[in-house]
Parts: structure tokens; C-alpha cells; sequence
């Protein structure tokens, strides 16, 4: 049992059911995020079909085509999957939920100097995760700030209803989806050291700054997870995992959401 799986404080509970975000430090080690670079170094070098699939002959026009996301890394790499599953990382979602969390879907960000953000948008828009929500674990892998493309919330967001989405600006968001904040509520930039993780709820607006930085990569690794007592999520994100491992299969969330049935399936996020 990893020595540092020992849940939050009943502050940092309240800040996450207030907030809707909770920025816990130091959650990964020095050498569990060598582990984690050394594996997604490898994975870069080569294609992966309906997982990574780089453009090794892009002309540097548009960064995240040589560096694309890595969609459901803990499907084809055993370290991936071991670190979705991340003790203190678990623990700290058992207690944000109120009882164990599911795993659902993890993410590698390269995000070169040079790449697009991503448009503020709300994860369970994606997942349906149902009754329950998902959460998001943000695992900075390099630091993260304001230059080199890092994380912007709006605060206390997390209470407003999943709603249909705008299109977002092409030259600044590499997706589609854009959500306005409400009247009032403006995005809030989250400054990350390496091994930081940010849990955030999945009705939360959020979404990423395009790296204006020179030389700096800002990689990050990414996964969501469902409360134990759901009974449905979006077909992408199955089957899910308990901490030990073994699979769990929740129904399937045939539901369109706010946008109608055209928005049922959501492969890309």
C-alpha cells in the first residue's frame, strides 16, 4: 500500500464541494514522473492505431500534429493503467466522491511550444456519467503556468447544469466545443509544480491557454473517474477499473444530452 494513499482533510473536502476544484501537491514523486515521461517518450516515437497517431512528417505549422493527445493510454500500456490508478491518487477520489471511485479514461498531453488550448468546456457533457459525476485527476507532468499553456477553472461553476455548447475559435482551441461562463464567473489560471494533481467536478468549466512559451513542452496526464454507485457512462469510457484492477461495466448512456441525440457519442474528448 503506498504510504502517501491517506485521503484529504476534511478543508481540502469542503474547498473541492465550494470551489469545485481541489489542487493537491505533490501527489506523484520525482520518480514516479520519470517512470511516467520515459513511457510516454517511447510511445511518441511510434503510432498506435485509434489510440496516438502522429504525423511523423508534419512541418512544425501546427505542433499537436507530431505531438497529438494519447487517448486511453492504460488500454494498450501497462504503466499508464498503473498510474491511473495511483494510490494517493484514488484515495484522495474515494474521499471527493464519498466512496470508491471507477477509473474511466486516461489522457497524455505533449502540448508543445506553439500548440492551441483548449476552449472551456465541462467533462460530464462527455462522459454522462449517471446518477453520480465524474472527476477529473490533472497530473502536471512539467510545470504549469500562464506561458506554457496551463490549466484555467471557473470557480463554483460546478453547481451550473451541463449545457449545449458553442463552436470555439479554430486559431485558439485545438476542439470544437466552446461553454460561456455565466454572467459574472470569469476562467481562473491554475499555476502547477510536476507532480501536482488537480481533481476537479466533472460540471466545472475549464479548459487550457495556448503554450506561447519558446521551449517548454507542458505534458500532463490526464483521467476521469466515476463514482461506485453510478449505473451509466457514455460507451467510449467502458469497461472502467476499480483501484485493484478488475473491470466493472456500467451500462451503456444512450442519452443525447442537452444537445439532442446527434451529441450522443463523444469518441474525441
Amino acid at each position: 500500500m503506498d504510504g502517501r494513499a491517506v485521503g484529504l482533510t476534511e478543508e481540502q473536502r469542503k474547498r473541492f464541494e465550494e470551489e469545485g476544484y481541489l489542487l493537491a501537491k505533490g501527489l506523484f514523486t520525482k520518480e514516479e514522473l520519470s517512470d511516467i515521461e520515459r513511457t510516454f517518450e517511447r510511445i511518441a516515437e511510434r503510432t498506435v492505431p485509434g489510440h496516438f497517431e502522429p504525423d511523423f512528417a508534419a512541418d512544425g505549422t501546427d505542433p499537436l500534429k507530431r505531438y497529438p493527445r494519447v487517448m486511453h493510454p492504460h488500454r494498450f500500456d501497462a504503466t499508464a493503467k498503473r498510474y491511473m490508478l495511483h494510490p494517493p491518487v484514488m484515495a484522495a477520489l474515494a474521499d471527493l466522491f464519498g466512496e470508491e471511485a471507477l477509473a474511466a479514461q486516461s489522457m497524455f498531453y505533449y502540448k508543445p511550444p506553439g500548440s492551441r488550448g483548449q476552449a472551456l468546456h465541462q467533462d460530464n457533457f462527455y462522459l454522462k456519467v449517471e446518477p453520480g459525476n465524474c472527476i477529473a485527476a490533472w497530473t502536471a507532468v512539467d510545470p504549469a503556468d500562464e506561458e506554457n499553456g496551463g490549466l484555467l477553472v471557473v470557480p463554483k461553476t460546478q453547481a451550473h447544469e451541463i449545457v449545449c455548447p458553442e463552436r470555439a475559435d479554430a486559431r485558439e482551441s485545438f476542439t470544437t466545443h466552446f461553454v460561456k461562463p455565466p454572467e459574472g464567473k470569469k476562467p481562473v489560471p491554475i499555476v502547477m509544480e510536476a507532480g501536482d494533481v488537480l481533481f476537479f467536478n466533472g460540471n466545472l468549466i475549464h479548459g487550457s491557454y495556448r503554450n506561447k512559451s519558446k521551449d517548454r513542452f507542458r505534458r500532463s496526464f490526464i483521467c476521469h473517474y466515476a463514482n461506485a454507485s453510478a449505473a451509466r457512462i457514455s460507451s467510449y469510457y467502458r469497461p472502467l477499473y476499480r483501484a485493484d484492477g478488475t473491470e466493472v461495466e456500467l451500462e451503456t448512456n444512450p442519452d443525447g444530452g442537452p444537445c439532442g441525440v446527434e451529441y450522443a457519442y463523444y469518441g474525441a474528448h
